[in-house]
Protein backbone atom coordinates (compact mmCIF):
# COMPACT_ATOMS: atom_id res chain seq x y z
CA UNK A 1 0.00 0.00 0.00
CA UNK A 2 1.43 3.37 -0.92
CA UNK A 3 1.97 6.01 1.74
CA UNK A 4 -0.63 8.32 0.25
CA UNK A 5 -3.33 5.64 0.38
CA UNK A 6 -2.81 4.77 4.03
CA UNK A 7 -5.51 6.19 6.33
CA UNK A 8 -4.40 8.36 9.25
CA UNK A 9 -3.01 6.24 12.07
CA UNK A 10 -2.70 3.12 9.88
CA UNK A 11 -0.06 0.66 11.07
CA UNK A 12 3.04 0.08 9.01
CA UNK A 13 6.26 -1.82 9.48
CA UNK A 14 9.43 0.20 9.87
CA UNK A 15 13.04 -0.19 10.94
CA UNK A 16 14.32 2.25 13.54
CA UNK A 17 17.32 4.47 12.85
CA UNK A 18 19.02 7.04 15.07
CA UNK A 19 19.25 10.59 13.81
CA UNK A 20 21.09 12.68 16.38
CA UNK A 21 19.02 12.63 19.57
CA UNK A 22 15.99 11.16 17.85
CA UNK A 23 14.86 7.78 16.59
CA UNK A 24 13.15 7.75 13.21
CA UNK A 25 10.99 5.04 11.68
CA UNK A 26 12.06 4.18 8.12
CA UNK A 27 9.35 2.28 6.14
CA UNK A 28 10.60 -1.26 5.63
CA UNK A 29 8.56 -2.79 2.80
CA UNK A 30 7.88 0.34 0.78
CA UNK A 31 9.13 3.80 0.13
CA UNK A 32 7.43 6.44 2.20
CA UNK A 33 7.74 9.28 4.63
CA UNK A 34 10.25 8.81 7.44
CA UNK A 35 8.51 9.36 10.78
CA UNK A 36 10.00 10.75 13.94
CA UNK A 37 9.42 8.33 16.80
CA UNK A 38 8.03 9.22 20.20
CA UNK A 39 10.26 8.05 23.02
CA UNK A 40 9.65 4.35 23.73
CA UNK A 41 11.78 2.06 25.86
CA UNK A 42 10.52 -1.08 24.09
CA UNK A 43 12.53 -0.47 20.92
CA UNK A 44 15.88 0.88 19.83
CA UNK A 45 17.89 1.59 16.70
CA UNK A 46 18.00 -1.38 14.33
CA UNK A 47 14.73 -2.88 15.55
CA UNK A 48 11.91 -3.92 13.28
CA UNK A 49 8.68 -2.45 14.64
CA UNK A 50 5.02 -1.92 13.88
CA UNK A 51 4.28 1.80 14.15
CA UNK A 52 1.25 4.03 13.93
CA UNK A 53 1.59 7.59 12.71
CA UNK A 54 0.22 10.21 15.11
CA UNK A 55 -2.37 12.74 14.03
CA UNK A 56 -3.43 15.21 16.70
CA UNK A 57 -6.73 17.07 16.44
CA UNK A 58 -4.88 20.34 15.93
CA UNK A 59 -2.46 18.75 13.48
CA UNK A 60 0.55 19.16 15.78
CA UNK A 61 0.87 15.40 16.25
CA UNK A 62 1.21 14.67 12.55
CA UNK A 63 4.40 12.92 11.48
CA UNK A 64 5.28 11.55 14.94
CA UNK A 65 4.99 7.77 15.24
CA UNK A 66 4.09 5.53 18.14
CA UNK A 67 5.50 2.01 18.51
CA UNK A 68 2.58 -0.43 18.46
CA UNK A 69 4.79 -3.51 18.73
CA UNK A 70 8.45 -4.50 18.54
CA UNK A 71 8.67 -7.33 15.99
CA UNK A 72 12.34 -8.25 16.01
CA UNK A 73 15.35 -7.70 13.80
CA UNK A 74 15.48 -7.10 10.03
CA UNK A 75 18.25 -9.69 9.57
CA UNK A 76 16.15 -12.55 11.03
CA UNK A 77 13.99 -14.33 8.46
CA UNK A 78 11.19 -15.29 10.84
CA UNK A 79 10.95 -11.69 12.11
CA UNK A 80 10.70 -10.30 8.58
CA UNK A 81 7.99 -12.83 7.67
CA UNK A 82 6.09 -11.86 10.81
CA UNK A 83 6.49 -8.21 9.82
CA UNK A 84 5.16 -8.98 6.34
CA UNK A 85 2.03 -10.58 7.80
CA UNK A 86 1.41 -7.57 10.04
CA UNK A 87 2.08 -5.13 7.21
CA UNK A 88 -0.53 -6.93 5.08
CA UNK A 89 -3.15 -6.49 7.79
CA UNK A 90 -3.19 -9.93 9.43
CA UNK A 91 -4.20 -9.76 13.07
CA UNK A 92 -1.76 -12.34 14.50
CA UNK A 93 -4.02 -12.89 17.52
CA UNK A 94 -7.65 -13.32 18.49
CA UNK A 95 -9.71 -11.04 20.69
CA UNK A 96 -9.85 -12.50 24.24
CA UNK A 97 -13.65 -12.81 24.00
CA UNK A 98 -13.31 -14.92 20.82
CA UNK A 99 -10.67 -17.10 22.48
CA UNK A 100 -12.90 -17.59 25.52
CA UNK A 101 -15.92 -18.52 23.42
CA UNK A 102 -13.80 -20.99 21.42
CA UNK A 103 -12.59 -22.69 24.61
CA UNK A 104 -16.17 -22.97 25.87
CA UNK A 105 -17.35 -24.43 22.55
CA UNK A 106 -14.47 -26.91 22.52
CA UNK A 107 -15.49 -28.13 25.95
CA UNK A 108 -19.18 -28.56 25.06
CA UNK A 109 -19.92 -29.12 21.35
CA UNK A 110 -23.47 -28.59 20.18
CA UNK A 111 -25.59 -31.73 19.93
CA UNK A 112 -26.24 -33.00 16.41
CA UNK A 113 -29.90 -33.40 17.30
CA UNK A 114 -32.08 -33.99 20.31
CA UNK A 115 -32.54 -37.38 21.94
CA UNK A 116 -30.31 -40.29 22.82
CA UNK A 117 -26.87 -40.49 24.36
CA UNK A 118 -25.36 -38.79 27.36
CA UNK A 119 -22.69 -36.72 25.57
CA UNK A 120 -24.26 -33.82 23.63
CA UNK A 121 -21.37 -33.92 21.16
CA UNK A 122 -21.86 -37.57 20.18
CA UNK A 123 -25.66 -37.71 20.36
CA UNK A 124 -27.31 -39.25 17.27
CA UNK A 125 -24.03 -39.86 15.47
CA UNK A 126 -22.82 -43.00 13.77
CA UNK A 127 -20.05 -44.56 15.79
CA UNK A 128 -17.23 -45.32 13.34
CA UNK A 129 -14.47 -45.66 15.92
CA UNK A 130 -14.08 -49.34 15.08
CA UNK A 131 -13.09 -48.48 11.48
CA UNK A 132 -9.35 -48.45 10.79
CA UNK A 133 -8.75 -44.78 10.00
CA UNK A 134 -5.71 -42.71 9.04
CA UNK A 135 -4.71 -39.18 8.07
CA UNK A 136 -2.12 -38.18 5.44
CA UNK A 137 -0.70 -34.66 5.69
CA UNK A 138 2.62 -32.81 5.51
CA UNK A 139 5.01 -33.76 8.29
CA UNK A 140 4.77 -30.18 9.62
CA UNK A 141 0.94 -30.09 9.73
CA UNK A 142 -0.75 -29.13 12.99
CA UNK A 143 -4.43 -29.10 12.02
CA UNK A 144 -6.06 -32.14 10.44
CA UNK A 145 -9.31 -31.55 8.53
CA UNK A 146 -9.70 -34.96 6.95
CA UNK A 147 -9.23 -38.66 7.64
CA UNK A 148 -9.86 -41.73 5.52
CA UNK A 149 -11.10 -45.31 5.96
CA UNK A 150 -11.46 -47.82 3.12
CA UNK A 151 -12.28 -51.43 2.31
CA UNK A 152 -12.74 -53.65 -0.72
CA UNK A 153 -16.35 -54.56 -1.55
CA UNK A 154 -15.80 -56.54 -4.75
CA UNK A 155 -13.74 -56.76 -7.90
CA UNK A 156 -12.64 -53.21 -8.78
CA UNK A 157 -14.97 -51.88 -6.10
CA UNK A 158 -14.19 -50.11 -2.84
CA UNK A 159 -16.02 -48.36 -0.02
CA UNK A 160 -14.26 -45.20 1.08
CA UNK A 161 -15.19 -43.13 4.11
CA UNK A 162 -13.97 -39.54 3.90
CA UNK A 163 -14.23 -38.09 7.40
CA UNK A 164 -14.20 -34.30 7.68
CA UNK A 165 -13.88 -32.39 10.96
CA UNK A 166 -17.35 -31.32 12.12
CA UNK A 167 -16.54 -27.67 12.77
CA UNK A 168 -20.24 -26.82 12.58
CA UNK A 169 -20.77 -28.70 15.85
CA UNK A 170 -18.54 -26.17 17.60
CA UNK A 171 -19.07 -22.93 15.64
CA UNK A 172 -22.67 -21.78 15.48
CA UNK A 173 -23.88 -19.07 13.08
CA UNK A 174 -23.72 -15.56 14.47
CA UNK A 175 -21.40 -16.31 17.38
CA UNK A 176 -18.22 -14.34 17.99
CA UNK A 177 -16.10 -17.21 16.66
CA UNK A 178 -18.27 -17.50 13.55
CA UNK A 179 -18.07 -13.79 12.82
CA UNK A 180 -14.31 -13.82 13.26
CA UNK A 181 -13.99 -16.87 11.00
CA UNK A 182 -16.12 -15.15 8.36
CA UNK A 183 -13.93 -12.05 8.62
CA UNK A 184 -10.71 -14.02 8.21
CA UNK A 185 -12.29 -16.37 5.62
CA UNK A 186 -9.16 -18.50 5.33
CA UNK A 187 -6.06 -19.55 7.18
CA UNK A 188 -2.81 -18.12 5.85
CA UNK A 189 0.23 -20.43 5.81
CA UNK A 190 3.71 -18.91 5.53
CA UNK A 191 7.14 -20.41 6.24
CA UNK A 192 7.34 -21.13 9.96
CA UNK A 193 3.98 -19.56 10.88
CA UNK A 194 0.24 -19.62 10.29
CA UNK A 195 -2.57 -17.11 10.69
CA UNK A 196 -5.44 -19.50 11.55
CA UNK A 197 -9.08 -18.94 10.71
CA UNK A 198 -10.13 -20.46 14.04
CA UNK A 199 -8.59 -20.10 17.51
CA UNK A 200 -6.16 -22.76 18.68
CA UNK A 201 -8.69 -24.40 21.02
CA UNK A 202 -10.62 -25.45 17.91
CA UNK A 203 -8.18 -25.49 14.99
CA UNK A 204 -5.41 -27.48 16.65
CA UNK A 205 -7.37 -29.24 19.39
CA UNK A 206 -11.09 -30.01 19.49
CA UNK A 207 -11.72 -30.01 15.72
CA UNK A 208 -8.41 -31.45 14.57
CA UNK A 209 -8.60 -35.17 13.71
CA UNK A 210 -5.51 -36.14 15.68
CA UNK A 211 -4.67 -39.79 16.08
CA UNK A 212 -5.74 -41.70 19.18
CA UNK A 213 -8.53 -39.28 20.12
CA UNK A 214 -12.29 -39.45 19.60
CA UNK A 215 -13.38 -36.70 17.23
CA UNK A 216 -16.66 -35.44 15.77
CA UNK A 217 -16.86 -35.63 12.00
CA UNK A 218 -19.14 -35.35 9.00
CA UNK A 219 -18.56 -38.46 6.93
CA UNK A 220 -18.99 -38.83 3.18
CA UNK A 221 -19.34 -42.55 2.48
CA UNK A 222 -18.51 -43.38 -1.14
CA UNK A 223 -18.82 -46.60 -3.07
CA UNK A 224 -16.40 -46.56 -5.99
CA UNK A 225 -17.07 -49.11 -8.73
CA UNK A 226 -14.73 -49.22 -11.68
CA UNK A 227 -13.62 -45.62 -12.12
CA UNK A 228 -16.66 -43.76 -10.78
CA UNK A 229 -18.68 -43.17 -7.62
CA UNK A 230 -21.78 -45.39 -7.76
CA UNK A 231 -23.34 -44.16 -4.52
CA UNK A 232 -22.74 -41.69 -1.72
CA UNK A 233 -24.22 -41.07 1.72
CA UNK A 234 -23.61 -38.36 4.29
CA UNK A 235 -23.95 -38.28 8.06
CA UNK A 236 -22.51 -37.03 11.29
CA UNK A 237 -20.12 -39.44 12.98
CA UNK A 238 -17.66 -40.10 15.78
CA UNK A 239 -14.26 -41.34 14.60
CA UNK A 240 -10.83 -42.12 15.99
CA UNK A 241 -7.78 -41.90 13.73
CA UNK A 242 -5.46 -44.87 14.26
CA UNK A 243 -2.42 -43.48 12.46
CA UNK A 244 -1.05 -40.06 11.58
CA UNK A 245 0.78 -40.60 8.27
CA UNK A 246 2.76 -38.03 6.33
CA UNK A 247 3.32 -37.79 2.58
CA UNK A 248 6.96 -38.86 2.68
CA UNK A 249 6.22 -42.00 4.66
CA UNK A 250 3.33 -42.99 2.42
CA UNK A 251 5.54 -42.53 -0.65
CA UNK A 252 8.18 -44.76 0.93
CA UNK A 253 5.49 -47.40 1.52
CA UNK A 254 4.21 -47.12 -2.04
CA UNK A 255 7.78 -47.30 -3.33
CA UNK A 256 8.55 -50.45 -1.34
CA UNK A 257 11.16 -48.80 0.91
CA UNK A 258 8.99 -49.26 4.02
CA UNK A 259 6.37 -51.77 5.06
CA UNK A 260 2.91 -50.69 6.15
CA UNK A 261 1.85 -52.23 9.41
CA UNK A 262 -1.09 -52.24 11.79
CA UNK A 263 -4.79 -52.05 11.16
CA UNK A 264 -4.39 -49.20 8.67
CA UNK A 265 -2.22 -51.09 6.14
CA UNK A 266 -5.05 -52.75 4.21
CA UNK A 267 -7.31 -49.64 4.24
CA UNK A 268 -4.39 -47.62 2.86
CA UNK A 269 -3.99 -50.09 0.00
CA UNK A 270 -7.75 -49.93 -0.71
CA UNK A 271 -7.72 -46.12 -0.66
CA UNK A 272 -4.77 -46.18 -3.06
CA UNK A 273 -6.63 -48.39 -5.51
CA UNK A 274 -9.83 -46.32 -5.33
CA UNK A 275 -7.90 -43.06 -5.82
CA UNK A 276 -6.09 -44.50 -8.85
CA UNK A 277 -9.41 -45.48 -10.42
CA UNK A 278 -10.84 -42.00 -9.81
CA UNK A 279 -7.67 -40.43 -11.24
CA UNK A 280 -8.06 -42.42 -14.45
CA UNK A 281 -11.60 -41.12 -14.86
CA UNK A 282 -10.49 -37.53 -14.27
CA UNK A 283 -7.79 -37.89 -16.91
CA UNK A 284 -10.25 -39.41 -19.39
CA UNK A 285 -12.65 -36.48 -19.06
CA UNK A 286 -9.83 -34.00 -19.79
CA UNK A 287 -9.21 -32.53 -16.34
CA UNK A 288 -6.24 -30.20 -16.01
CA UNK A 289 -2.86 -31.67 -15.10
CA UNK A 290 -0.58 -29.05 -13.56
CA UNK A 291 2.61 -30.28 -11.96
CA UNK A 292 4.09 -27.99 -9.33
CA UNK A 293 6.46 -27.94 -6.38
CA UNK A 294 6.19 -25.81 -3.26
CA UNK A 295 9.15 -24.94 -1.02
CA UNK A 296 9.24 -26.37 2.50
CA UNK A 297 11.52 -24.55 4.94
CA UNK A 298 13.52 -25.47 8.02
CA UNK A 299 14.29 -22.83 10.66
CA UNK A 300 16.60 -22.79 13.65
CA UNK A 301 15.46 -21.68 17.11
CA UNK A 302 16.59 -18.12 16.44
CA UNK A 303 14.37 -17.84 13.37
CA UNK A 304 17.03 -18.18 10.65
CA UNK A 305 16.28 -20.23 7.53
CA UNK A 306 18.52 -23.28 7.54
CA UNK A 307 17.32 -25.18 4.48
CA UNK A 308 14.51 -25.70 2.04
CA UNK A 309 13.41 -28.36 -0.37
CA UNK A 310 10.88 -28.31 -3.17
CA UNK A 311 7.93 -30.55 -2.34
CA UNK A 312 6.46 -31.94 -5.56
CA UNK A 313 3.09 -33.60 -6.03
CA UNK A 314 3.59 -37.33 -5.55
CA UNK A 315 1.29 -40.35 -5.45
CA UNK A 316 0.57 -39.79 -1.75
CA UNK A 317 -0.58 -36.22 -2.46
CA UNK A 318 -2.68 -37.37 -5.39
CA UNK A 319 -4.33 -40.11 -3.31
CA UNK A 320 -5.74 -37.54 -0.90
CA UNK A 321 -6.48 -35.07 -3.71
CA UNK A 322 -8.61 -37.51 -5.69
CA UNK A 323 -10.56 -38.73 -2.68
CA UNK A 324 -11.25 -35.17 -1.51
CA UNK A 325 -12.33 -34.12 -5.02
CA UNK A 326 -14.75 -37.06 -5.13
CA UNK A 327 -16.22 -36.10 -1.73
CA UNK A 328 -16.54 -32.44 -2.76
CA UNK A 329 -18.28 -33.38 -6.00
CA UNK A 330 -20.81 -35.60 -4.24
CA UNK A 331 -21.63 -32.92 -1.67
CA UNK A 332 -22.00 -30.32 -4.43
CA UNK A 333 -24.31 -32.68 -6.32
CA UNK A 334 -26.66 -33.00 -3.32
CA UNK A 335 -26.62 -29.25 -2.63
CA UNK A 336 -27.33 -28.42 -6.27
CA UNK A 337 -30.09 -31.00 -6.74
CA UNK A 338 -31.88 -29.84 -3.58
CA UNK A 339 -31.46 -26.15 -4.34
CA UNK A 340 -29.81 -25.67 -0.95
CA UNK A 341 -28.26 -22.29 -0.12
CA UNK A 342 -24.52 -22.92 -0.39
CA UNK A 343 -21.24 -21.71 -1.87
CA UNK A 344 -20.00 -23.49 -4.96
CA UNK A 345 -16.41 -23.47 -6.15
CA UNK A 346 -16.66 -22.02 -9.64
CA UNK A 347 -14.01 -22.21 -12.35
CA UNK A 348 -15.42 -20.77 -15.54
CA UNK A 349 -14.40 -22.15 -18.90
CA UNK A 350 -11.53 -20.22 -20.52
CA UNK A 351 -12.05 -17.66 -23.25
CA UNK A 352 -11.35 -18.93 -26.76
CA UNK A 353 -8.74 -16.21 -27.58
CA UNK A 354 -6.75 -17.12 -24.44
CA UNK A 355 -6.73 -20.79 -25.40
CA UNK A 356 -5.77 -20.05 -29.00
CA UNK A 357 -2.90 -17.91 -27.70
CA UNK A 358 -1.77 -20.75 -25.43
CA UNK A 359 -1.63 -23.16 -28.36
CA UNK A 360 0.31 -20.57 -30.36
CA UNK A 361 2.79 -20.11 -27.49
CA UNK A 362 3.33 -23.85 -27.01
CA UNK A 363 3.77 -24.35 -30.75
CA UNK A 364 6.40 -21.58 -30.83
CA UNK A 365 8.40 -23.68 -28.34
CA UNK A 366 7.85 -26.87 -30.36
CA UNK A 367 5.72 -28.41 -27.62
CA UNK A 368 3.07 -30.88 -28.88
CA UNK A 369 -0.41 -29.32 -28.89
CA UNK A 370 -3.98 -30.45 -29.52
CA UNK A 371 -5.55 -29.47 -32.82
CA UNK A 372 -7.81 -26.43 -32.86
CA UNK A 373 -11.25 -26.94 -34.42
CA UNK A 374 -12.18 -25.12 -37.57
CA UNK A 375 -14.28 -22.04 -37.04
CA UNK A 376 -15.14 -20.43 -33.73
CA UNK A 377 -14.05 -22.25 -30.57
CA UNK A 378 -16.93 -22.82 -28.14
CA UNK A 379 -16.43 -22.43 -24.36
CA UNK A 380 -16.61 -26.20 -23.83
CA UNK A 381 -14.13 -26.81 -26.64
CA UNK A 382 -11.82 -24.24 -25.05
CA UNK A 383 -11.96 -26.11 -21.73
CA UNK A 384 -11.32 -29.43 -23.47
CA UNK A 385 -8.36 -28.03 -25.40
CA UNK A 386 -6.71 -26.58 -22.29
CA UNK A 387 -7.16 -29.86 -20.43
CA UNK A 388 -5.61 -31.85 -23.29
CA UNK A 389 -2.82 -29.29 -23.66
CA UNK A 390 -1.94 -29.59 -19.96
CA UNK A 391 -1.67 -33.37 -20.30
CA UNK A 392 0.54 -33.05 -23.39
CA UNK A 393 2.73 -30.53 -21.56
CA UNK A 394 3.12 -32.92 -18.62
CA UNK A 395 4.19 -35.75 -20.93
CA UNK A 396 6.57 -33.44 -22.84
CA UNK A 397 8.18 -32.22 -19.62
CA UNK A 398 8.53 -35.77 -18.30
CA UNK A 399 10.33 -36.77 -21.51
CA UNK A 400 12.85 -33.98 -20.88
CA UNK A 401 13.59 -34.96 -17.28
CA UNK A 402 11.38 -32.22 -15.87
CA UNK A 403 13.01 -29.32 -17.74
CA UNK A 404 10.55 -26.61 -18.71
CA UNK A 405 7.82 -27.58 -16.22
CA UNK A 406 7.67 -24.28 -14.38
CA UNK A 407 7.63 -22.13 -17.51
CA UNK A 408 5.12 -24.22 -19.42
CA UNK A 409 2.82 -24.63 -16.42
CA UNK A 410 2.71 -20.85 -16.09
CA UNK A 411 1.65 -20.53 -19.71
CA UNK A 412 -1.23 -22.95 -19.11
CA UNK A 413 -2.29 -21.12 -15.94
CA UNK A 414 -2.38 -17.77 -17.74
CA UNK A 415 -4.88 -19.19 -20.21
CA UNK A 416 -7.29 -20.02 -17.39
CA UNK A 417 -9.75 -17.89 -15.48
CA UNK A 418 -9.38 -17.60 -11.73
CA UNK A 419 -11.57 -19.83 -9.58
CA UNK A 420 -13.93 -18.18 -7.10
CA UNK A 421 -16.87 -18.81 -4.79
CA UNK A 422 -20.46 -18.22 -5.85
CA UNK A 423 -23.94 -19.16 -4.56
CA UNK A 424 -24.70 -20.32 -8.12
CA UNK A 425 -23.43 -23.59 -9.47
CA UNK A 426 -21.55 -22.64 -12.63
CA UNK A 427 -19.34 -25.73 -12.87
CA UNK A 428 -15.61 -26.25 -12.54
CA UNK A 429 -13.81 -26.25 -15.89
CA UNK A 430 -10.41 -27.22 -14.52
CA UNK A 431 -11.79 -30.43 -13.06
CA UNK A 432 -14.28 -30.82 -15.92
CA UNK A 433 -16.86 -31.22 -13.17
CA UNK A 434 -20.47 -30.03 -13.57
CA UNK A 435 -20.80 -29.44 -9.80
CA UNK A 436 -18.08 -28.68 -7.29
CA UNK A 437 -17.78 -27.13 -3.85
CA UNK A 438 -15.22 -26.87 -1.08
CA UNK A 439 -16.29 -29.08 1.82
CA UNK A 440 -13.19 -30.92 3.01
CA UNK A 441 -11.28 -28.16 4.86
CA UNK A 442 -13.67 -26.42 7.29
CA UNK A 443 -10.90 -25.74 9.84
CA UNK A 444 -9.14 -23.41 7.42
CA UNK A 445 -11.76 -22.21 4.88
CA UNK A 446 -15.04 -20.50 5.71
CA UNK A 447 -16.88 -21.59 2.52
CA UNK A 448 -16.36 -25.21 3.60
CA UNK A 449 -18.10 -24.47 6.90
CA UNK A 450 -21.00 -22.88 4.97
CA UNK A 451 -21.33 -26.06 2.89
CA UNK A 452 -21.32 -28.22 6.04
CA UNK A 453 -24.21 -26.24 7.46
CA UNK A 454 -26.08 -26.37 4.18
CA UNK A 455 -25.61 -30.12 3.73
CA UNK A 456 -26.62 -31.01 7.28
CA UNK A 457 -29.69 -28.77 7.10
CA UNK A 458 -30.67 -30.27 3.73
CA UNK A 459 -30.39 -33.81 5.07
CA UNK A 460 -32.72 -32.89 7.93
CA UNK A 461 -33.30 -34.69 11.21
CA UNK A 462 -31.18 -32.30 13.23
CA UNK A 463 -30.96 -28.78 14.57
CA UNK A 464 -28.71 -27.38 11.84
CA UNK A 465 -30.03 -24.13 10.35
CA UNK A 466 -29.35 -23.54 6.63
CA UNK A 467 -27.23 -20.52 5.68
CA UNK A 468 -29.04 -17.26 4.99
CA UNK A 469 -29.44 -17.26 1.22
CA UNK A 470 -29.57 -13.46 0.98
CA UNK A 471 -26.17 -13.07 2.63
CA UNK A 472 -24.32 -15.65 0.54
CA UNK A 473 -23.29 -13.38 -2.39
CA UNK A 474 -21.40 -11.13 0.05
CA UNK A 475 -19.80 -14.11 1.79
CA UNK A 476 -18.76 -15.54 -1.57
CA UNK A 477 -17.24 -12.28 -2.77
CA UNK A 478 -15.40 -11.66 0.51
CA UNK A 479 -14.09 -15.23 0.72
CA UNK A 480 -12.78 -15.02 -2.85
CA UNK A 481 -11.08 -11.70 -2.08
CA UNK A 482 -9.46 -13.00 1.11
CA UNK A 483 -8.30 -16.14 -0.68
CA UNK A 484 -6.48 -14.05 -3.30
CA UNK A 485 -4.91 -11.87 -0.60
CA UNK A 486 -3.77 -14.97 1.31
CA UNK A 487 -2.17 -16.41 -1.82
CA UNK A 488 -0.22 -13.20 -2.37
CA UNK A 489 0.99 -13.14 1.24
CA UNK A 490 2.03 -16.79 1.08
CA UNK A 491 3.87 -16.27 -2.22
CA UNK A 492 5.66 -13.16 -0.98
CA UNK A 493 6.61 -14.83 2.32
CA UNK A 494 8.11 -17.75 0.38
CA UNK A 495 10.16 -15.26 -1.65
CA UNK A 496 11.42 -13.56 1.52
CA UNK A 497 12.44 -16.89 3.08
CA UNK A 498 14.20 -17.94 -0.14
CA UNK A 499 16.15 -14.66 -0.21
CA UNK A 500 17.40 -15.23 3.33
CA UNK A 501 18.34 -18.79 2.44
CA UNK A 502 20.19 -17.61 -0.68
CA UNK A 503 22.15 -15.11 1.40
CA UNK A 504 23.11 -17.92 3.77
CA UNK A 505 24.18 -20.11 0.85
CA UNK A 506 26.33 -17.35 -0.63
CA UNK A 507 28.07 -16.82 2.71
CA UNK A 508 29.10 -20.48 2.50
CA UNK A 509 29.91 -20.72 -1.22
CA UNK A 510 31.13 -17.17 -1.81
CA UNK A 511 29.53 -14.18 -3.54
CA UNK A 512 31.21 -15.03 -6.84
CA UNK A 513 29.57 -18.44 -7.07
CA UNK A 514 27.75 -19.36 -10.27
CA UNK A 515 24.60 -21.45 -10.65
CA UNK A 516 22.89 -23.52 -13.29
CA UNK A 517 19.47 -22.13 -14.10
CA UNK A 518 16.51 -22.31 -16.43
CA UNK A 519 14.40 -19.61 -18.07
CA UNK A 520 10.93 -19.71 -16.47
CA UNK A 521 9.48 -16.38 -17.57
CA UNK A 522 10.10 -13.58 -20.07
CA UNK A 523 9.19 -9.89 -20.15
CA UNK A 524 10.54 -7.05 -22.23
CA UNK A 525 12.91 -6.05 -19.44
CA UNK A 526 14.53 -9.46 -19.08
CA UNK A 527 14.26 -13.12 -18.16
CA UNK A 528 13.15 -14.75 -14.92
CA UNK A 529 15.54 -17.54 -14.03
CA UNK A 530 15.02 -20.46 -11.65
CA UNK A 531 18.42 -21.49 -10.31
CA UNK A 532 20.25 -23.29 -7.54
CA UNK A 533 22.65 -26.14 -6.90
CA UNK A 534 22.56 -29.64 -5.44
CA UNK A 535 19.40 -30.35 -3.44
CA UNK A 536 18.36 -26.73 -3.96
CA UNK A 537 18.51 -26.88 -7.77
CA UNK A 538 15.94 -24.50 -9.34
CA UNK A 539 14.71 -23.52 -5.87
CA UNK A 540 15.54 -19.81 -6.19
CA UNK A 541 14.26 -17.36 -8.77
CA UNK A 542 15.62 -14.04 -9.93
CA UNK A 543 15.53 -11.51 -12.75
CA UNK A 544 18.24 -11.35 -15.40
CA UNK A 545 17.80 -7.86 -16.90
CA UNK A 546 18.42 -7.48 -20.64
CA UNK A 547 20.60 -4.46 -19.83
CA UNK A 548 23.13 -6.95 -18.48
CA UNK A 549 23.17 -8.79 -21.83
CA UNK A 550 25.47 -6.28 -23.47
CA UNK A 551 26.34 -6.18 -27.12
CA UNK A 552 22.84 -6.77 -28.44
CA UNK A 553 19.31 -5.36 -28.52
CA UNK A 554 16.73 -7.84 -27.25
CA UNK A 555 13.07 -7.97 -28.18
CA UNK A 556 10.24 -10.33 -27.24
CA UNK A 557 8.62 -12.32 -29.99
CA UNK A 558 4.88 -11.96 -30.58
CA UNK A 559 4.07 -15.01 -28.42
CA UNK A 560 6.26 -13.65 -25.56
CA UNK A 561 8.06 -17.00 -25.37
CA UNK A 562 11.43 -15.99 -26.86
CA UNK A 563 13.79 -13.02 -26.41
CA UNK A 564 15.56 -12.44 -29.72
CA UNK A 565 18.83 -10.54 -30.17
CA UNK A 566 18.15 -8.23 -33.13
CA UNK A 567 21.85 -7.95 -34.02
CA UNK A 568 23.09 -11.48 -33.40
CA UNK A 569 19.87 -13.43 -33.95
CA UNK A 570 20.52 -15.29 -30.69
CA UNK A 571 17.45 -16.48 -28.81
CA UNK A 572 16.59 -16.96 -25.13
CA UNK A 573 13.59 -19.29 -24.94
CA UNK A 574 11.37 -20.40 -22.11
CA UNK A 575 12.91 -23.56 -20.66
CA UNK A 576 16.44 -22.80 -21.92
CA UNK A 577 19.35 -23.64 -19.62
CA UNK A 578 21.47 -20.67 -18.49
CA UNK A 579 24.29 -20.06 -16.04
CA UNK A 580 24.04 -17.05 -13.75
CA UNK A 581 25.58 -15.24 -10.83
CA UNK A 582 23.74 -13.39 -8.07
CA UNK A 583 24.07 -9.63 -8.44
CA UNK A 584 21.96 -8.36 -5.53
CA UNK A 585 19.37 -9.59 -3.02
CA UNK A 586 16.55 -7.48 -1.56
CA UNK A 587 15.15 -9.83 1.10
CA UNK A 588 12.26 -7.64 2.40
CA UNK A 589 10.87 -7.42 -1.13
CA UNK A 590 11.79 -10.98 -2.08
CA UNK A 591 13.80 -9.82 -5.10
CA UNK A 592 16.97 -11.24 -6.62
CA UNK A 593 18.82 -9.59 -9.52
CA UNK A 594 21.11 -11.82 -11.56
CA UNK A 595 24.18 -11.41 -13.75
CA UNK A 596 24.84 -13.52 -16.85
CA UNK A 597 27.63 -16.06 -16.95
CA UNK A 598 26.54 -18.20 -19.90
CA UNK A 599 23.38 -17.36 -21.81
Amino acid sequence: MSTSSRPPGAARVAVLERRGRFLVAEPFFERGQRLTLSRDRRADAGDLVLVRSGHGRDGRGAGRAQVARRIGRPDIARDVIEALMLDRGLRRSFDPAVEREAREAAAAPIAAEDGGGSDPGTRARRDLRSLATFTIDPASARDFDDAVSAETVGADAWRVWVHIADVSAYVRPGTLVDREANLRATSVYVPGAVEPMLPDALSNRACSLVSGEDRLAVTVELVVRGDSVSSASFYRSVIRSDQRLDYDRVDRIFGGAEQAGGTWAEPLACARAAAAALAARRASRGALVLGSAEPEFEFDKAGNVLASRPVAQTESHRLIEHLMIAANEQVAKVLDERGAPALFRVHERPDAPAVERLIDQLASLEVPTPALPRGAVTPQQAADIVGEASQLVERYVASRGGRGRRALTRLVLRALKQAYYDPRNLGHAGLQSPRYCHFTSPIRRYPDLVCHRSLLAALGGGSEVPPDRTGLPAVASWSSERERAAMMIERDADDVALCFLLERLLRTLGRESTFDGEVVGLVGAGAFIAFGSGEEASLFEGMLPVRQLRGDWWELNEQRTVLVGTRSGRAIRLGDPVRVQVGSIDAPRGRVDLLPVEV
